[in-house]
C-alpha cells in the first residue's frame, strides 16, 4: 500500500519541523517528506490541506477491559475508539481479570489486538502475581511475551521488602516499573482530602497518600538503582519531591492525567458519580502546578487514563461508583485546549502525546524504538492528521467507546482528528 498525505502541516516535536509538504508512505513506512519522488505513484491520496500531520499519538494508560470486563469494554471497541482520537500505540494496564502475570495471557491479547489491524497493544505486566503483593512474576518471560514495563496498576504494594525486591530485580536485568503513588492506608478515600470532601460528608484522600508512597519509591531507586515511570500524578507537593528527585539525577519519569490537568474537587458539584476517578481530583492549585509541570518538561507524558466503566457501576452514589471515565477518544482534543490556555504552543502540546511517551517506552518498543512518536524517512508510518481549526461538543452517545461516562460531557474542544494511520495502513477516516 502507497499512501500519498498531501499538503498537510507537517508538525514533528522531536525534531522540531513544522512545514507544508506532502508525506508519502510505502510498506508502512515513510519514504519521504517535501520532494516526493517523481516516479512515486500512490493507491491512495489523503487530502489534508488546513490540517496537521502528526506522528500518531502514545497513550500510556488505555484500559482495553479485556479479558475479564467485557460488560465494560470489549478489544474492538476500545481500539476503534483509540483509533479514532489519533492513538496509534497505547499500554494497557494489568489489572485484566485474569490479570496480566501469564505469558499466554499477554500473548493471547496481542494476537487479539493485532487481528483487528488498529493501533498497537503495549501491555504492561503484573509485578506480582495476581497483584496480590506477595510473590514476583516472572518478568523475563512475561518481556518475552510482550510485556514493555511492570506494574501493580491501581494496587498498592504494601510490602515495601517486596517492592525492594522488585525494584533489584528489574534494575538487574534493565525493566522499567511502573507505579502509582498511593499509600494503601492513606489513600483508601473516595475524594482528595479538604473543603468540599468535608462538606459532602466523603471520606479523604490526603496529598500525604503520594508524597509518603513517592518518598518510599526514591530512597528504593536509590538503593537499587531501578527505572521507575511513576503514573498520574495528582498533587503539587508530589511534583515537587518529583522535580527534586530529577534533579538528582534518579531515573524516574512520570506523567499526569487529562482529568487532573482540566478538573478539580470543585467539579463533584453535588456527588457527580462522574467525577468519580482515581487518583481523586484535587484542588485549584494542585491542577495549576501540574499544568505547569507538564508545560517545563518535569511532567513527561500527557494520558487519557481510559477507564470505560458501564451504567450499573457508574450510576450510584458517589462514594459506591465505580472510579473511571472514558478518554482515549478526547486526549488530543483536550491536549490542545491546554496548550492553548497554557501558551505553551503546539509542538510542546504535541510532544507530551507523541515523542515523549515514547521516550518514556524507550527500548521496550524494540525495532519501533528509533523512530517511534516521530515522523521521519525510513521511520515507521504511524501518522495522525486533525483538522486543528475544528472544534466539536463532547456528546457521550456519540462516543466510540462502549463506555459512554466521561466528565467533560458537554464541553466544547478544538481539532477533531481526520485521519489516522498505523504501519501505512489507514485504521481511521472520518466520514
Amino acid at each position: 500500500m502507497k499512501l500519498l498525505i498531501k499538503g498537510g502541516r507537517v508538525i514533528d516535536p522531536a525534531s522540531n519541523r513544522d512545514e507544508i509538504a506532502d508525506v508519502a508512505i510505502a510498506a508502512g513506512r515513510i519514504v519521504a517528506i517535501g520532494k516526493v519522488p517523481a516516479d512515486f505513484a500512490p493507491n491512495r491520496v489523503v487530502e489534508a490541506t488546513g490540517c496537521v500531520v502528526a506522528p500518531g499519538l502514545m497513550d500510556l494508560a488505555v484500559r482495553l477491559r479485556e479479558p475479564g470486563h467485557e460488560h465494560e469494554g470489549m478489544l474492538e471497541s476500545e481500539m476503534a475508539a483509540a483509533v479514532a482520537g489519533g492513538v496509534t500505540g497505547l499500554a494497557c494496564p494489568p489489572d485484566t481479570d485474569p490479570v496480566l502475570d501469564e505469558p499466554g495471557l499477554v500473548e493471547m491479547l496481542k494476537f487479539r489486538a493485532e487481528k483487528l489491524h488498529q493501533a498497537r497493544v503495549f501491555p504492561i505486566g503484573a509485578l506480582t502475581r495476581n497483584l496480590q503483593g506477595e510473590i514476583l512474576t516472572e518478568m523475563a518471560e512475561l518481556t518475552e511475551s510482550g510485556c514493555v514495563a511492570f506494574s501493580q496498576a491501581d494496587v498498592p504494594l504494601v510490602n515495601t521488602q517486596i517492592l525492594q525486591r522488585a525494584f533489584q530485580y528489574a534494575s538487574t536485568f534493565g525493566y522499567a516499573v511502573w507505579l502509582r503513588p498511593n499509600d494503601h492506608y492513606l489513600g483508601q478515600g473516595v475524594a482528595a482530602s479538604g473543603a468540599l470532601a468535608t462538606r459532602l460528608g466523603l471520606s479523604g484522600v490526603p496529598v500525604a497518600a503520594e508524597t509518603v508512597a513517592l518518598h518510599t519509591i526514591f530512597e528504593l531507586m536509590r538503593a537499587s538503582g531501578a527505572r521507575v515511570h511513576l503514573c498520574r500524578l495528582s498533587s503539587a507537593a508530589g511534583l515537587a519531591l518529583v522535580r527534586q528527585a530529577k534533579d538528582a539525577g534518579l531515573p524516574v519519569t512520570c506523567d499526569v492525567s487529562i482529568n487532573s490537568l482540566h478538573l478539580t474537587d470543585n467539579d463533584i458539584g453535588y456527588f457527580d458519580s462522574r467525577m468519580r476517578l482515581n487518583p481523586p481530583l484535587r484542588q485549584q492549585a494542585d491542577r495549576e502546578a501540574l499544568r505547569e509541570g507538564l508545560a517545563d518538561g518535569t511532567i513527561d507524558a500527557l494520558v487519557s487514563d481510559h477507564t470505560p466503566v458501564d451504567e450499573d457501576a457508574k450510576m450510584l452514589p458517589f462514594a459506591e461508583a465505580e472510579p473511571g471515565a472514558t478518554g482515549v477518544e478526547l486526549l488530543l482534543s483536550l491536549a490542545l485546549k491546554w496548550g492553548q490556555e497554557s501558551g505553551v504552543g503546539l509542538t510542546r502540546a504535541l510532544a507530551v502525546l507523541t515523542s515523549e511517551p515514547a521516550r518514556v517506552l524507550g527500548s521496550a518498543l524494540g525495532t519501533l524504538q528509533a523512530s517511534a512518536g516521530q515522523l521521519v524517512v525510513g521511520g515507521v508510518a504511524d501518522v495522525c492528521v486533525f483538522d486543528l481549526q475544528a472544534e466539536w461538543t463532547v456528546q457521550p452517545e456519540a462516543l466510540r467507546s462502549q463506555g459512554k461516562h466521561t466528565p467533560f460531557a458537554g464541553y466544547e474542544l478544538p481539532a477533531r482528528v481526520r485521519c489516522t494511520i498505523v504501519g501505512g495502513q489507514i485504521a481511521y477516516q472520518a466520514a
